[in-house]
Protein backbone atom coordinates (compact mmCIF):
# COMPACT_ATOMS: atom_id res chain seq x y z
CA UNK A 1 0.00 0.00 0.00
CA UNK A 2 0.76 3.61 0.00
CA UNK A 3 1.24 4.26 3.05
CA UNK A 4 2.34 8.16 4.74
CA UNK A 5 3.69 8.80 8.09
CA UNK A 6 3.53 11.79 9.71
CA UNK A 7 5.82 12.54 12.15
CA UNK A 8 10.13 11.94 11.95
CA UNK A 9 10.87 11.40 15.34
CA UNK A 10 11.98 8.06 16.64
CA UNK A 11 8.59 6.82 16.68
CA UNK A 12 7.90 7.94 13.48
CA UNK A 13 11.03 6.89 11.71
CA UNK A 14 10.75 3.61 13.01
CA UNK A 15 7.78 2.95 12.07
CA UNK A 16 8.66 3.97 8.28
CA UNK A 17 11.86 1.76 8.36
CA UNK A 18 9.35 -1.17 9.33
CA UNK A 19 6.50 -0.25 6.82
CA UNK A 20 8.63 -0.13 3.79
CA UNK A 21 10.46 -4.00 5.27
CA UNK A 22 6.90 -4.75 4.73
CA UNK A 23 6.94 -4.04 1.60
CA UNK A 24 4.67 -0.58 1.39
CA UNK A 25 6.05 2.71 -0.46
CA UNK A 26 6.16 4.57 2.25
CA UNK A 27 6.24 8.79 2.96
CA UNK A 28 7.32 10.88 5.64
CA UNK A 29 6.40 13.69 6.60
CA UNK A 30 7.15 16.49 9.11
CA UNK A 31 7.56 20.34 9.37
CA UNK A 32 11.41 20.34 10.86
CA UNK A 33 14.08 20.10 8.16
CA UNK A 34 15.57 16.63 9.57
CA UNK A 35 14.84 13.52 11.46
CA UNK A 36 14.82 13.93 15.22
CA UNK A 37 14.85 17.64 15.74
CA UNK A 38 11.97 17.83 18.21
CA UNK A 39 11.59 15.44 21.51
CA UNK A 40 13.76 12.91 19.90
CA UNK A 41 16.79 15.14 19.40
CA UNK A 42 18.46 15.27 23.54
CA UNK A 43 16.38 13.25 25.71
CA UNK A 44 17.93 11.35 28.56
CA UNK A 45 19.69 8.93 26.48
CA UNK A 46 17.78 5.52 28.54
CA UNK A 47 16.39 2.37 26.40
CA UNK A 48 14.94 1.14 30.06
CA UNK A 49 13.34 -2.01 29.24
CA UNK A 50 13.18 -3.08 32.99
CA UNK A 51 12.76 0.41 34.64
CA UNK A 52 9.55 1.50 32.80
CA UNK A 53 6.89 2.54 35.16
CA UNK A 54 3.58 4.72 35.00
CA UNK A 55 3.67 8.13 36.65
CA UNK A 56 0.73 7.46 37.77
CA UNK A 57 1.26 5.51 40.43
CA UNK A 58 0.03 4.82 44.28
CA UNK A 59 1.16 7.62 46.16
CA UNK A 60 1.72 10.06 43.58
CA UNK A 61 -0.61 12.64 44.10
CA UNK A 62 0.29 12.94 48.13
CA UNK A 63 3.86 13.49 46.58
CA UNK A 64 3.02 15.75 43.97
CA UNK A 65 1.90 18.15 47.07
CA UNK A 66 5.22 17.88 48.42
CA UNK A 67 7.43 18.11 45.19
CA UNK A 68 5.55 21.56 44.25
CA UNK A 69 7.16 23.17 47.36
CA UNK A 70 10.90 21.52 46.70
CA UNK A 71 13.15 23.89 45.47
CA UNK A 72 14.48 21.07 43.03
CA UNK A 73 11.45 19.41 42.20
CA UNK A 74 10.85 16.67 39.97
CA UNK A 75 6.80 18.12 39.26
CA UNK A 76 6.51 21.77 38.06
CA UNK A 77 2.61 22.53 37.03
CA UNK A 78 1.47 25.45 35.95
CA UNK A 79 -2.46 25.17 35.48
CA UNK A 80 -4.58 27.14 33.24
CA UNK A 81 -7.82 27.17 31.54
CA UNK A 82 -7.41 24.39 29.44
CA UNK A 83 -10.26 21.58 29.87
CA UNK A 84 -7.34 19.21 27.64
CA UNK A 85 -4.96 19.35 30.98
CA UNK A 86 -7.66 19.30 33.53
CA UNK A 87 -9.27 16.78 31.93
CA UNK A 88 -5.94 14.66 31.21
CA UNK A 89 -4.80 15.41 34.82
CA UNK A 90 -8.05 14.19 36.09
CA UNK A 91 -7.71 10.98 34.06
CA UNK A 92 -4.11 10.73 35.48
CA UNK A 93 -5.39 10.88 39.10
CA UNK A 94 -7.94 8.17 38.42
CA UNK A 95 -4.84 5.73 37.41
CA UNK A 96 -3.34 6.74 40.47
CA UNK A 97 -3.97 2.90 42.49
CA UNK A 98 -2.65 -0.42 43.01
CA UNK A 99 -4.90 -2.13 40.72
CA UNK A 100 -4.55 0.27 38.03
CA UNK A 101 -0.87 0.50 38.64
CA UNK A 102 -0.29 -3.08 37.87
CA UNK A 103 -2.53 -3.38 34.64
CA UNK A 104 -0.53 -0.17 33.11
CA UNK A 105 2.87 -1.30 34.56
CA UNK A 106 2.36 -4.93 32.70
CA UNK A 107 1.36 -3.33 29.17
CA UNK A 108 4.31 -1.30 29.62
CA UNK A 109 6.74 -3.61 30.52
CA UNK A 110 5.27 -6.38 27.93
CA UNK A 111 6.26 -3.39 24.79
CA UNK A 112 9.31 -2.84 26.17
CA UNK A 113 10.67 -6.17 26.60
CA UNK A 114 9.06 -7.17 22.92
CA UNK A 115 11.31 -3.79 21.82
CA UNK A 116 14.24 -5.24 23.80
CA UNK A 117 14.12 -7.74 21.22
CA UNK A 118 13.17 -5.42 17.64
CA UNK A 119 15.94 -3.40 19.13
CA UNK A 120 18.96 -6.37 19.16
CA UNK A 121 17.43 -7.33 15.58
CA UNK A 122 17.67 -4.02 14.40
CA UNK A 123 21.02 -3.26 15.16
CA UNK A 124 22.16 -7.10 14.00
CA UNK A 125 20.77 -6.10 10.65
CA UNK A 126 21.93 -2.49 10.17
CA UNK A 127 25.30 -2.37 12.08
CA UNK A 128 23.63 0.91 13.59
CA UNK A 129 26.39 3.04 15.85
CA UNK A 130 24.40 5.18 18.58
CA UNK A 131 27.13 6.02 21.16
CA UNK A 132 25.38 2.62 22.31
CA UNK A 133 25.74 0.15 26.08
CA UNK A 134 23.99 -2.25 27.31
CA UNK A 135 25.27 -2.02 31.11
CA UNK A 136 21.77 -1.55 32.67
CA UNK A 137 19.81 1.03 34.81
CA UNK A 138 20.72 2.00 37.99
CA UNK A 139 17.64 3.27 40.10
CA UNK A 140 18.97 5.27 43.17
CA UNK A 141 17.65 5.62 46.19
CA UNK A 142 19.15 8.28 48.46
CA UNK A 143 16.62 7.17 51.14
CA UNK A 144 15.58 3.59 53.07
CA UNK A 145 11.74 4.90 52.22
CA UNK A 146 12.58 4.97 48.79
CA UNK A 147 14.31 1.95 48.98
CA UNK A 148 10.98 -0.14 50.72
CA UNK A 149 8.58 1.85 48.41
CA UNK A 150 10.45 -0.21 45.62
CA UNK A 151 8.90 -3.45 46.66
CA UNK A 152 5.57 -2.86 44.17
CA UNK A 153 8.37 -2.30 41.38
CA UNK A 154 10.37 -5.42 42.00
CA UNK A 155 6.94 -7.23 42.24
CA UNK A 156 5.52 -6.66 39.10
CA UNK A 157 9.32 -7.40 37.59
CA UNK A 158 9.28 -10.89 38.93
CA UNK A 159 5.56 -11.01 37.51
CA UNK A 160 6.96 -10.12 34.12
CA UNK A 161 9.99 -12.27 34.13
CA UNK A 162 12.38 -8.89 34.35
CA UNK A 163 15.64 -9.45 35.37
CA UNK A 164 16.63 -7.07 38.17
CA UNK A 165 18.87 -7.27 41.53
CA UNK A 166 18.54 -4.83 45.23
CA UNK A 167 20.98 -3.54 45.52
CA UNK A 168 22.79 -2.30 49.21
CA UNK A 169 25.30 0.82 49.10
CA UNK A 170 28.39 -1.17 48.16
CA UNK A 171 26.65 -2.73 45.26
CA UNK A 172 25.58 0.06 43.77
CA UNK A 173 29.58 1.30 43.87
CA UNK A 174 30.34 -2.12 42.55
CA UNK A 175 28.00 -0.99 39.70
CA UNK A 176 28.83 2.49 39.11
CA UNK A 177 32.53 2.97 40.69
CA UNK A 178 32.18 6.86 40.93
CA UNK A 179 29.62 6.76 43.34
CA UNK A 180 32.60 5.72 46.06
CA UNK A 181 32.99 9.16 46.08
CA UNK A 182 29.35 10.35 47.63
CA UNK A 183 28.96 6.71 49.49
CA UNK A 184 27.03 8.33 52.43
CA UNK A 185 24.71 10.33 49.96
CA UNK A 186 22.89 6.59 48.51
CA UNK A 187 21.44 3.80 50.89
CA UNK A 188 21.13 1.70 47.86
CA UNK A 189 19.24 0.47 44.50
CA UNK A 190 17.25 -1.20 41.86
CA UNK A 191 19.27 -2.48 38.93
CA UNK A 192 17.67 -3.83 36.04
CA UNK A 193 20.95 -4.95 33.67
CA UNK A 194 18.81 -5.72 30.36
CA UNK A 195 18.57 -2.06 30.27
CA UNK A 196 20.62 0.14 27.72
CA UNK A 197 21.55 3.64 26.61
CA UNK A 198 22.29 5.74 23.73
CA UNK A 199 21.93 8.58 21.60
CA UNK A 200 18.55 8.89 20.16
CA UNK A 201 19.15 11.71 17.79
CA UNK A 202 22.04 9.66 16.22
CA UNK A 203 20.31 6.47 16.14
CA UNK A 204 17.21 8.30 14.00
CA UNK A 205 18.99 9.91 11.79
CA UNK A 206 21.22 6.81 10.84
CA UNK A 207 17.78 4.61 10.32
CA UNK A 208 16.40 7.65 8.19
CA UNK A 209 19.15 6.75 5.97
CA UNK A 210 18.81 2.93 5.81
CA UNK A 211 14.72 4.13 5.51
CA UNK A 212 15.73 6.00 2.61
CA UNK A 213 17.85 3.00 1.04
CA UNK A 214 15.06 0.68 1.30
CA UNK A 215 12.77 3.27 -1.09
CA UNK A 216 11.32 5.69 2.04
CA UNK A 217 10.52 9.46 0.96
CA UNK A 218 10.97 12.47 3.35
CA UNK A 219 9.18 15.28 2.78
CA UNK A 220 10.98 17.67 5.33
CA UNK A 221 9.86 21.10 5.63
CA UNK A 222 6.46 20.26 5.35
CA UNK A 223 3.42 21.49 7.44
CA UNK A 224 0.40 19.01 7.99
CA UNK A 225 -2.73 21.23 8.07
CA UNK A 226 -5.21 17.97 7.90
CA UNK A 227 -6.28 14.78 7.47
CA UNK A 228 -8.19 14.15 3.88
CA UNK A 229 -11.04 11.66 5.30
CA UNK A 230 -13.99 10.30 2.84
CA UNK A 231 -16.66 8.50 3.80
CA UNK A 232 -15.22 6.80 6.76
CA UNK A 233 -11.71 6.26 5.15
CA UNK A 234 -8.30 8.23 5.22
CA UNK A 235 -7.43 9.37 2.13
CA UNK A 236 -4.31 11.43 2.74
CA UNK A 237 -3.36 14.39 3.91
CA UNK A 238 -3.51 18.18 3.26
CA UNK A 239 -0.50 20.17 3.51
CA UNK A 240 0.74 23.39 2.97
CA UNK A 241 2.02 22.32 -0.08
CA UNK A 242 -0.25 19.13 -1.29
CA UNK A 243 -2.58 17.68 -1.14
CA UNK A 244 -1.04 13.91 -0.90
CA UNK A 245 -2.59 10.37 -1.11
CA UNK A 246 -2.29 7.29 0.83
CA UNK A 247 -4.42 4.40 1.45
CA UNK A 248 -2.81 4.21 5.23
CA UNK A 249 -1.94 6.86 7.27
CA UNK A 250 0.08 6.35 10.78
CA UNK A 251 0.00 9.15 12.90
CA UNK A 252 3.46 9.42 15.26
CA UNK A 253 3.28 13.52 15.48
CA UNK A 254 3.94 12.99 19.78
CA UNK A 255 2.46 15.78 21.58
CA UNK A 256 0.78 17.49 18.36
CA UNK A 257 -1.46 14.18 17.65
CA UNK A 258 -4.49 14.81 19.37
CA UNK A 259 -4.79 18.28 17.52
CA UNK A 260 -4.65 16.78 14.01
CA UNK A 261 -7.40 13.82 15.13
CA UNK A 262 -9.99 16.58 17.23
CA UNK A 263 -11.43 17.95 13.95
CA UNK A 264 -12.35 13.92 13.31
CA UNK A 265 -14.13 13.45 16.50
CA UNK A 266 -11.63 11.61 17.59
CA UNK A 267 -10.04 12.02 21.57
CA UNK A 268 -6.82 10.92 22.15
CA UNK A 269 -5.71 11.87 25.69
CA UNK A 270 -2.55 12.68 25.26
CA UNK A 271 -1.16 15.88 26.57
CA UNK A 272 2.15 17.74 26.73
CA UNK A 273 4.67 17.26 29.52
CA UNK A 274 7.67 19.08 29.06
CA UNK A 275 11.33 17.96 30.00
CA UNK A 276 14.83 19.15 30.33
CA UNK A 277 18.34 17.96 30.06
CA UNK A 278 21.76 18.85 29.88
CA UNK A 279 24.92 17.16 27.63
CA UNK A 280 28.12 17.69 29.56
CA UNK A 281 31.29 16.55 28.37
CA UNK A 282 33.40 14.62 30.40
CA UNK A 283 36.32 15.59 31.57
CA UNK A 284 37.53 12.80 34.24
CA UNK A 285 35.91 9.42 33.09
CA UNK A 286 36.87 8.15 36.59
CA UNK A 287 34.07 10.39 38.02
CA UNK A 288 31.38 9.53 35.41
CA UNK A 289 28.72 7.35 35.17
CA UNK A 290 29.40 3.81 33.06
CA UNK A 291 25.78 3.45 32.32
CA UNK A 292 22.47 5.41 33.30
CA UNK A 293 22.31 6.45 36.92
CA UNK A 294 18.27 7.48 37.87
CA UNK A 295 18.12 9.61 40.21
CA UNK A 296 15.25 8.88 42.45
CA UNK A 297 14.76 12.56 44.72
CA UNK A 298 14.77 14.44 41.89
CA UNK A 299 13.44 11.49 39.05
CA UNK A 300 16.49 12.41 37.04
CA UNK A 301 18.53 10.24 34.56
CA UNK A 302 21.97 10.82 34.29
CA UNK A 303 23.09 8.46 31.45
CA UNK A 304 27.08 8.09 29.73
CA UNK A 305 26.91 8.70 26.12
CA UNK A 306 30.29 8.14 24.88
CA UNK A 307 32.44 11.35 25.75
CA UNK A 308 29.14 13.08 27.21
CA UNK A 309 27.04 12.58 29.82
CA UNK A 310 23.28 13.66 29.65
CA UNK A 311 21.33 14.77 32.15
CA UNK A 312 17.55 14.46 31.77
CA UNK A 313 14.16 14.68 33.96
CA UNK A 314 11.73 16.37 35.28
CA UNK A 315 8.19 16.75 34.56
CA UNK A 316 6.17 20.12 33.58
CA UNK A 317 2.97 20.12 32.82
CA UNK A 318 2.27 23.80 30.85
CA UNK A 319 0.89 23.16 28.08
CA UNK A 320 2.72 23.83 24.71
CA UNK A 321 5.02 26.17 25.89
CA UNK A 322 8.75 25.15 25.01
CA UNK A 323 10.91 27.59 26.95
CA UNK A 324 14.25 27.39 28.60
CA UNK A 325 13.38 27.91 32.37
CA UNK A 326 17.10 28.22 34.01
CA UNK A 327 15.30 27.42 37.64
CA UNK A 328 14.96 23.56 35.86
CA UNK A 329 18.76 23.88 34.65
CA UNK A 330 19.74 24.15 38.51
CA UNK A 331 17.99 21.06 39.12
CA UNK A 332 19.96 19.11 36.95
CA UNK A 333 22.88 20.83 37.60
CA UNK A 334 22.43 20.18 41.21
CA UNK A 335 21.52 16.44 41.04
CA UNK A 336 24.30 15.60 38.54
CA UNK A 337 27.22 17.65 40.35
CA UNK A 338 25.38 15.93 43.52
CA UNK A 339 26.43 12.19 42.69
CA UNK A 340 29.18 12.73 39.98
CA UNK A 341 31.14 15.98 40.90
CA UNK A 342 33.70 17.28 39.16
CA UNK A 343 32.49 17.93 35.60
CA UNK A 344 32.32 21.21 33.75
CA UNK A 345 29.03 22.32 34.39
CA UNK A 346 30.06 25.54 31.97
CA UNK A 347 30.08 24.06 28.88
CA UNK A 348 26.56 22.05 29.03
CA UNK A 349 24.55 22.71 26.65
CA UNK A 350 20.30 23.34 27.62
CA UNK A 351 17.37 21.99 26.10
CA UNK A 352 13.71 21.04 26.25
CA UNK A 353 11.00 18.60 24.54
CA UNK A 354 7.89 17.65 25.01
CA UNK A 355 6.70 14.22 25.98
CA UNK A 356 3.56 12.89 24.80
CA UNK A 357 2.18 11.40 27.73
CA UNK A 358 -1.35 9.24 28.20
CA UNK A 359 -3.13 9.24 31.15
CA UNK A 360 -1.82 5.43 31.90
CA UNK A 361 1.64 6.19 30.81
CA UNK A 362 1.01 3.42 28.03
CA UNK A 363 1.14 4.47 24.78
CA UNK A 364 -1.72 4.43 22.16
CA UNK A 365 -0.56 2.34 18.96
CA UNK A 366 -3.48 0.84 16.63
CA UNK A 367 -6.45 1.43 14.48
CA UNK A 368 -9.27 4.03 15.10
CA UNK A 369 -13.23 4.50 13.98
CA UNK A 370 -11.58 6.00 10.34
CA UNK A 371 -10.55 3.23 8.09
CA UNK A 372 -6.89 3.10 7.25
CA UNK A 373 -6.03 5.53 10.04
CA UNK A 374 -3.54 4.50 12.97
CA UNK A 375 -1.92 5.89 15.71
CA UNK A 376 1.81 5.52 17.15
CA UNK A 377 1.86 7.85 19.81
CA UNK A 378 1.46 8.52 23.32
CA UNK A 379 4.93 7.20 24.44
CA UNK A 380 5.37 10.00 26.97
CA UNK A 381 9.12 9.33 28.33
CA UNK A 382 9.64 6.08 27.20
CA UNK A 383 9.48 6.65 22.96
CA UNK A 384 12.67 5.76 22.48
CA UNK A 385 12.78 2.48 24.81
CA UNK A 386 9.95 1.61 23.20
CA UNK A 387 9.67 2.31 19.39
CA UNK A 388 11.73 -0.61 17.54
CA UNK A 389 8.81 -2.67 19.37
CA UNK A 390 5.85 0.03 18.77
CA UNK A 391 7.14 -0.01 15.41
CA UNK A 392 6.72 -3.39 14.73
CA UNK A 393 3.26 -3.75 15.67
CA UNK A 394 2.16 -0.86 13.55
CA UNK A 395 3.39 -2.35 10.77
CA UNK A 396 1.99 -5.84 11.47
CA UNK A 397 -1.20 -3.71 12.03
CA UNK A 398 -1.52 -1.59 9.30
CA UNK A 399 -0.63 -4.91 7.01
CA UNK A 400 -3.54 -6.84 8.17
CA UNK A 401 -1.02 -9.21 10.13
CA UNK A 402 -1.51 -11.11 13.97
CA UNK A 403 1.12 -8.81 15.55
CA UNK A 404 3.92 -10.87 17.78
CA UNK A 405 2.41 -9.80 20.90
CA UNK A 406 -1.38 -8.26 22.16
CA UNK A 407 -1.72 -5.32 20.90
CA UNK A 408 -5.77 -5.09 21.23
CA UNK A 409 -5.11 -3.18 25.00
CA UNK A 410 -2.74 -0.62 23.51
CA UNK A 411 -5.38 0.86 21.02
CA UNK A 412 -7.41 4.00 21.70
CA UNK A 413 -10.57 1.79 22.36
CA UNK A 414 -9.21 1.06 26.17
CA UNK A 415 -10.61 4.92 26.97
CA UNK A 416 -14.07 3.98 25.68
Amino acid sequence: MKVIVLGAGIVGVTSAYQLAKAGHEVTVVDRQPGPALETSFANAGEVSFGYCSPWAAPGIPMKAMKWLFMKHAPLILRPKLDMAMLSWMARMLSNCTFERYAINKSRMLRLADYSRIALADLRAETGIAYDERMQGTLQLFRTEQQLDASAKDVKALAADGIPYEVLDRDGCIRFEPALKHVRDKIVGGLLTPKDETGDCFKFTNALAAKAEALGVRFAYGTTIKALDVEAGRVRGIITDRERMSAEAVVVALGSYSPLLLKPLGIRLPVYPVKGYSLTIPITDASRAPESTVMDETYKIAITRLGDRIRVGGMAEISGYTNDLGLARRSTLEYSVTDLFPGGDISRASFWSGLRPMTPDGTPVIGGTKVAGLFLNTGHGTLGWTMSTGSARLIADLVSGGQPEIDAKDLAISRYG
